[in-house]
């Protein structure tokens, strides 16, 4: 696995300090993990040759050369140290499943391999698609003929039995006592709707 974030701090090139380091941080909580400082040997001898030049005036050019092997040899050696820097960090991060983003251990769910943010989103887009369900659910039962339970797509009578959909109240055809329209019997015979 190839992790991308991490920052260099190697400092290439003549030095006697020449070598590679790598820090890694997780993209949700920026906690950071440092890799092992791993030397470059050919970086630190040229440094010391063009050290000891000025003291040999025939170390000079030796140390010319060496620079020249070095800069030659470092882009490979830096690869490599990337690449176990990158083994080990992967240890302790993980790229989630959705963002591709790598994570530490307290920013996963590891039960769906997804980072807290993204959790978040699925968690706000499940909650939003059930709302958007909910209300296309009243909009049909808002639609549907209460007296039959026919969908319709509007009008004042229902296409199915006629009845009113404009009103309020409906009249019970036994007594002609006035009743709320959601009421399945008569409040004053008792008749069924």
């Amino acid at each position: 696995m190839e992790l991308e974030n991490y920052r260099d701090l190697s400092s290439s090139g003549s030095s006697v300090s020449s070598g590679f380091q790598f820090e890694f941080y997780c993209t949700s909580c920026s906690r950071k993990w440092k890799s092992p400082f791993k030397p470059y040997r050919m970086g630190q001898l040229t440094g010391f040759l063009s050290r000891f030049s000025f003291l040999f005036g025939g170390m000079n050019t030796a140390a010319r050369g060496t620079a020249g092997l070095t800069d030659f040899g470092s882009r490979g050696a830096w690869e490599e140290a990337l690449a176990e820097a990158s083994r080990q960090a992967s240890a302790l991060y993980t790229l989630c499943s959705v963002c591709k983003k790598a994570v530490c251990a307290d920013c996963l769910d590891s039960s769906s391999n997804t980072c807290l943010p993204c959790q978040k989103n699925i968690a706000l887009q499940r909650s939003s698609a059930a709302e958007q369900e909910a209300a296309r659910q009243q909009e049909r039962s808002a639609r549907a003929c209460p007296n039959c339970g026919t969908d319709h797509q509007g009008g004042r009578f229902c296409p199915e039995c006629g009845f009113d959909m404009a009103s309020t109240h409906k009249s019970c055809p036994s007594c002609g006592a006035m009743a709320l329209r959601q009421a399945r019997f008569c409040t004053d015979c008792g008749h069924s709707f």
